[in-house]
Protein backbone atom coordinates (compact mmCIF):
# COMPACT_ATOMS: atom_id res chain seq x y z
CA UNK A 1 0.00 0.00 0.00
CA UNK A 2 1.31 3.73 -1.10
CA UNK A 3 -0.02 6.21 1.05
CA UNK A 4 -0.32 10.54 -0.53
CA UNK A 5 -0.80 13.17 1.28
CA UNK A 6 -2.71 15.94 -0.87
CA UNK A 7 -4.15 18.67 0.64
CA UNK A 8 -4.09 17.56 4.22
CA UNK A 9 -6.02 14.49 2.95
CA UNK A 10 -4.43 10.65 3.29
CA UNK A 11 -4.80 8.91 -0.23
CA UNK A 12 -4.47 5.18 0.02
CA UNK A 13 -3.18 3.30 -2.84
CA UNK A 14 -4.08 0.05 -2.49
CA UNK A 15 -3.03 -3.15 -4.65
CA UNK A 16 -5.63 -5.92 -5.42
CA UNK A 17 -3.94 -9.02 -5.56
CA UNK A 18 -5.57 -12.67 -6.22
CA UNK A 19 -7.26 -11.54 -9.29
CA UNK A 20 -7.35 -15.14 -11.57
CA UNK A 21 -6.11 -15.16 -15.53
CA UNK A 22 -9.20 -13.72 -17.84
CA UNK A 23 -10.52 -15.49 -20.06
CA UNK A 24 -13.41 -14.43 -22.42
CA UNK A 25 -16.98 -13.57 -21.11
CA UNK A 26 -15.15 -13.16 -17.38
CA UNK A 27 -17.34 -11.14 -15.26
CA UNK A 28 -14.53 -8.65 -13.97
CA UNK A 29 -16.71 -7.02 -10.96
CA UNK A 30 -17.44 -10.48 -9.72
CA UNK A 31 -13.62 -11.21 -9.60
CA UNK A 32 -13.03 -7.75 -7.83
CA UNK A 33 -15.72 -8.64 -5.34
CA UNK A 34 -14.50 -12.04 -4.87
CA UNK A 35 -10.34 -11.16 -4.72
CA UNK A 36 -11.64 -8.37 -2.03
CA UNK A 37 -11.40 -10.26 1.56
CA UNK A 38 -8.29 -11.66 0.53
CA UNK A 39 -6.64 -8.49 0.71
CA UNK A 40 -8.71 -7.66 3.41
CA UNK A 41 -10.20 -4.73 1.95
CA UNK A 42 -13.83 -3.72 1.05
CA UNK A 43 -15.08 -1.32 -1.12
CA UNK A 44 -17.08 2.27 0.28
CA UNK A 45 -18.43 4.89 -1.57
CA UNK A 46 -16.40 7.11 -3.60
CA UNK A 47 -13.37 4.61 -3.78
CA UNK A 48 -11.96 4.69 -7.30
CA UNK A 49 -10.54 1.42 -8.92
CA UNK A 50 -8.18 1.73 -11.68
CA UNK A 51 -8.20 -1.56 -13.77
CA UNK A 52 -5.32 -2.52 -16.54
CA UNK A 53 -6.84 -2.17 -19.86
CA UNK A 54 -5.27 -5.88 -20.67
CA UNK A 55 -7.51 -7.99 -18.12
CA UNK A 56 -10.92 -6.02 -19.71
CA UNK A 57 -9.70 -6.65 -23.76
CA UNK A 58 -9.22 -10.22 -22.34
CA UNK A 59 -12.68 -10.44 -20.90
CA UNK A 60 -14.01 -9.00 -23.94
CA UNK A 61 -12.75 -11.47 -25.74
CA UNK A 62 -10.22 -9.25 -28.15
CA UNK A 63 -7.17 -11.22 -28.22
CA UNK A 64 -6.72 -11.89 -31.81
CA UNK A 65 -4.64 -14.96 -32.50
CA UNK A 66 -1.41 -14.78 -35.53
CA UNK A 67 -3.14 -17.40 -37.88
CA UNK A 68 -6.73 -15.77 -38.01
CA UNK A 69 -4.88 -12.64 -39.60
CA UNK A 70 -4.14 -11.93 -43.63
CA UNK A 71 -1.81 -9.40 -44.23
CA UNK A 72 -3.06 -7.00 -46.87
CA UNK A 73 -0.04 -5.53 -49.56
CA UNK A 74 -0.43 -2.24 -48.02
CA UNK A 75 0.86 -4.42 -44.33
CA UNK A 76 2.90 -6.15 -46.12
CA UNK A 77 4.91 -3.25 -48.01
CA UNK A 78 4.96 -0.92 -44.50
CA UNK A 79 6.11 -4.18 -42.16
CA UNK A 80 9.29 -4.37 -43.86
CA UNK A 81 10.20 -0.36 -43.43
CA UNK A 82 9.17 -0.58 -39.95
CA UNK A 83 10.59 -3.97 -38.94
CA UNK A 84 7.56 -5.34 -37.91
CA UNK A 85 5.71 -8.68 -38.51
CA UNK A 86 3.24 -8.12 -41.25
CA UNK A 87 0.70 -9.93 -39.49
CA UNK A 88 1.29 -7.37 -36.46
CA UNK A 89 1.40 -4.66 -39.21
CA UNK A 90 -2.64 -5.40 -40.48
CA UNK A 91 -3.79 -5.37 -36.90
CA UNK A 92 -2.24 -1.87 -36.27
CA UNK A 93 -3.61 -0.37 -39.94
CA UNK A 94 -6.87 -2.22 -38.65
CA UNK A 95 -7.31 -0.33 -35.90
CA UNK A 96 -6.08 3.10 -36.59
CA UNK A 97 -7.64 5.95 -38.52
CA UNK A 98 -4.21 7.66 -39.74
CA UNK A 99 -0.54 7.05 -39.29
CA UNK A 100 0.90 9.94 -37.51
CA UNK A 101 4.76 9.12 -37.38
CA UNK A 102 6.91 6.57 -38.39
CA UNK A 103 10.49 5.26 -38.52
CA UNK A 104 12.36 2.25 -38.97
CA UNK A 105 11.00 0.55 -35.73
CA UNK A 106 8.67 2.48 -34.45
CA UNK A 107 4.60 3.65 -35.82
CA UNK A 108 2.73 5.91 -33.87
CA UNK A 109 -1.10 6.28 -35.21
CA UNK A 110 -4.06 7.62 -34.30
CA UNK A 111 -6.84 4.78 -32.90
CA UNK A 112 -10.16 4.34 -33.86
CA UNK A 113 -10.90 5.67 -30.18
CA UNK A 114 -9.03 8.71 -30.99
CA UNK A 115 -5.86 7.97 -28.72
CA UNK A 116 -2.10 8.66 -30.20
CA UNK A 117 0.29 5.98 -29.19
CA UNK A 118 2.27 3.26 -30.49
CA UNK A 119 1.05 0.84 -32.52
CA UNK A 120 -2.49 1.53 -32.18
CA UNK A 121 -2.24 0.20 -28.50
CA UNK A 122 -1.41 -3.10 -29.79
CA UNK A 123 0.69 -5.36 -26.88
CA UNK A 124 1.98 -8.93 -26.72
CA UNK A 125 2.88 -8.55 -23.10
CA UNK A 126 1.44 -11.26 -20.27
CA UNK A 127 -1.20 -13.25 -22.95
CA UNK A 128 -0.37 -16.19 -24.56
CA UNK A 129 2.09 -17.08 -27.24
CA UNK A 130 0.88 -16.03 -31.28
CA UNK A 131 -1.74 -13.88 -29.73
CA UNK A 132 -2.46 -10.12 -29.99
CA UNK A 133 -4.75 -7.65 -27.59
CA UNK A 134 -5.98 -5.04 -28.82
CA UNK A 135 -7.88 -2.32 -26.80
CA UNK A 136 -11.13 -2.54 -25.82
CA UNK A 137 -13.80 -1.05 -28.58
CA UNK A 138 -15.09 1.20 -25.74
CA UNK A 139 -13.27 1.43 -22.84
CA UNK A 140 -15.89 4.03 -21.13
CA UNK A 141 -18.78 1.69 -21.54
CA UNK A 142 -16.30 -0.92 -20.05
CA UNK A 143 -15.74 1.27 -17.19
CA UNK A 144 -19.50 1.81 -16.54
CA UNK A 145 -20.23 -1.58 -17.03
CA UNK A 146 -18.10 -2.58 -14.11
CA UNK A 147 -19.20 -0.06 -11.93
CA UNK A 148 -22.96 -0.52 -12.49
CA UNK A 149 -22.10 -4.46 -11.75
CA UNK A 150 -20.68 -3.32 -8.52
CA UNK A 151 -23.21 -0.83 -7.36
CA UNK A 152 -25.92 -3.43 -8.29
CA UNK A 153 -24.15 -6.17 -6.01
CA UNK A 154 -22.75 -4.19 -2.89
CA UNK A 155 -24.81 -1.09 -3.59
CA UNK A 156 -21.61 0.51 -3.65
CA UNK A 157 -21.22 3.45 -5.86
CA UNK A 158 -17.54 3.91 -6.95
CA UNK A 159 -15.70 5.25 -9.93
CA UNK A 160 -13.80 3.53 -12.29
CA UNK A 161 -10.70 3.77 -14.46
CA UNK A 162 -9.33 1.51 -17.40
CA UNK A 163 -5.88 2.19 -17.34
CA UNK A 164 -3.02 1.49 -20.23
CA UNK A 165 0.56 1.76 -20.60
CA UNK A 166 2.10 5.07 -23.40
CA UNK A 167 4.95 6.55 -24.32
CA UNK A 168 4.63 10.26 -23.72
CA UNK A 169 5.77 12.72 -26.94
CA UNK A 170 9.36 14.67 -26.27
CA UNK A 171 9.85 12.07 -23.14
CA UNK A 172 11.79 9.00 -22.38
CA UNK A 173 9.81 6.19 -20.75
CA UNK A 174 6.30 5.31 -20.18
CA UNK A 175 3.82 6.03 -18.05
CA UNK A 176 -0.29 4.76 -16.81
CA UNK A 177 -3.02 7.10 -18.41
CA UNK A 178 -6.57 6.75 -18.52
CA UNK A 179 -7.95 5.22 -21.87
CA UNK A 180 -11.95 4.69 -19.84
CA UNK A 181 -13.65 6.31 -16.89
CA UNK A 182 -16.50 5.96 -15.13
CA UNK A 183 -18.26 7.84 -12.36
CA UNK A 184 -15.52 10.51 -12.59
CA UNK A 185 -14.91 13.88 -14.40
CA UNK A 186 -11.23 13.04 -16.11
CA UNK A 187 -10.29 16.74 -15.83
CA UNK A 188 -10.10 19.55 -13.19
CA UNK A 189 -10.35 22.93 -14.68
CA UNK A 190 -9.32 25.60 -11.93
CA UNK A 191 -10.16 28.26 -14.86
CA UNK A 192 -11.17 31.41 -13.16
CA UNK A 193 -10.08 30.74 -10.00
CA UNK A 194 -7.50 32.84 -8.42
CA UNK A 195 -3.89 31.74 -7.34
CA UNK A 196 -2.00 33.28 -4.48
CA UNK A 197 -1.55 36.50 -5.84
CA UNK A 198 -4.90 37.36 -7.14
CA UNK A 199 -4.11 36.51 -10.51
CA UNK A 200 -6.73 34.42 -12.70
CA UNK A 201 -6.06 31.05 -13.79
CA UNK A 202 -6.95 31.04 -17.81
CA UNK A 203 -5.10 27.61 -18.80
CA UNK A 204 -4.52 25.19 -16.14
CA UNK A 205 -6.62 22.08 -16.64
CA UNK A 206 -5.02 19.09 -14.92
CA UNK A 207 -5.86 15.26 -16.12
CA UNK A 208 -6.94 13.81 -12.29
CA UNK A 209 -7.69 10.70 -14.45
CA UNK A 210 -4.35 10.55 -15.52
CA UNK A 211 -2.88 11.33 -12.98
CA UNK A 212 -4.60 8.88 -10.83
CA UNK A 213 -4.00 6.29 -12.95
CA UNK A 214 0.00 7.10 -13.13
CA UNK A 215 -0.36 6.75 -9.32
CA UNK A 216 -1.71 3.48 -9.52
CA UNK A 217 1.18 2.27 -11.31
CA UNK A 218 3.09 2.44 -8.50
CA UNK A 219 1.58 -0.47 -6.74
CA UNK A 220 0.45 -2.34 -10.24
CA UNK A 221 4.63 -2.92 -11.04
CA UNK A 222 5.20 -4.96 -14.61
CA UNK A 223 5.82 -7.66 -12.81
CA UNK A 224 3.69 -7.95 -10.47
CA UNK A 225 0.41 -9.86 -11.25
CA UNK A 226 -1.74 -7.06 -10.14
CA UNK A 227 -4.01 -5.69 -12.52
CA UNK A 228 -6.88 -3.66 -10.28
CA UNK A 229 -5.87 -0.86 -7.79
CA UNK A 230 -7.97 0.80 -4.94
CA UNK A 231 -7.28 4.10 -4.55
CA UNK A 232 -8.91 5.82 -1.22
CA UNK A 233 -9.19 9.28 -0.20
CA UNK A 234 -9.12 11.52 -2.90
CA UNK A 235 -12.03 13.61 -2.82
CA UNK A 236 -13.00 14.27 -6.94
CA UNK A 237 -15.94 15.17 -8.98
CA UNK A 238 -18.06 12.61 -9.14
CA UNK A 239 -19.39 13.18 -13.14
CA UNK A 240 -19.69 10.36 -16.18
CA UNK A 241 -17.69 12.27 -18.60
CA UNK A 242 -15.85 10.40 -21.47
CA UNK A 243 -12.64 9.93 -21.67
CA UNK A 244 -13.12 11.61 -25.33
CA UNK A 245 -12.79 15.12 -23.26
CA UNK A 246 -9.25 14.65 -22.65
CA UNK A 247 -8.36 14.48 -26.33
CA UNK A 248 -7.28 17.48 -28.06
CA UNK A 249 -9.50 18.92 -30.83
CA UNK A 250 -7.31 18.89 -34.03
CA UNK A 251 -7.92 22.40 -34.28
CA UNK A 252 -6.48 23.15 -31.34
CA UNK A 253 -3.69 20.70 -31.56
CA UNK A 254 -0.11 22.23 -32.52
CA UNK A 255 1.55 18.56 -33.60
CA UNK A 256 -0.68 17.05 -35.34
Amino acid sequence: MFVLIYNKNIIQIYPIHGIPEINAGDNIANLIIKSLPKNKLSLLNKDILIITQKIISKSEDRLIHKNSIKPSIRAIKLSKRIHKSAKLTELILNESVRIIKRNSYTIVTETKHGFICANSGIDQSNIKKDYFCLLPLDSDFSALQIRKNIKQKLNIDVAVIVSDTFGRPFRIGQINVAIGVSGIDPLLNYYGKLDKFGKQIKVTNMAIADELTSAAELVFGKFNQVPVALIRGYNFKKKSKSIKTTIMPKNRSLFS
